[in-house]
Parts: structure tokens; sequence; C-alpha cells
């Protein structure tokens, strides 16, 4: 699994991939994650809004902090 967190570094962006490793640590899930921070790596994505997370090439949530609830769902 490859989880993207796609973002210029904002406190939020920060935010996004901080709370998407701890549950990966918290429930032991082995994936790939990466920051993505260059705009024109970001827009070729697709993504027009930060934060963004990818997993597998697949936009789960753009423009806002998801919840440690929804990253765990997507990491089950």
């Amino acid at each position: 699994m490859k989880i993207e967190v796609l973002g210029t570094g904002c406190p939020k962006c920060k935010k996004t991939y901080n709370a998407i490793k701890e549950q990966l640590d918290k429930l032991g899930v082995s994936a790939e994650l990466v920051k993505v921070e260059e705009v024109n790596d970001i827009v070729s994505k697709g993504v027009m809004i930060t934060p963004a997370v990818m997993i597998d090439g697949e936009i789960k949530v753009e423009g806002k902090v998801p919840s440690a609830k929804a990253i765990a769902s997507w990491l089950e």
C-alpha cells in the first residue's frame, strides 16, 4: 500500500501526515508513507486543495485533515 500526503508543508499537511503515521503504528499496518510537497507534482495528480491523501493512486480526502476514524477505515 502506498499512501501519499499531498501538501506544501503547511501545518494542516504536517498534521495529516502525523495522523496517518500514528494510525499505521497503532493498527500495525505496513505501508509506504510519503510526502508530496512539490506544487507541480500535486497538481499533476489532480489535487487542487491541500492537504490531500491518496492511497494507491485514489484520492481519499482533499482540503481537510482526516479524522482518526476515517484514516483507520482506509487502512482496514
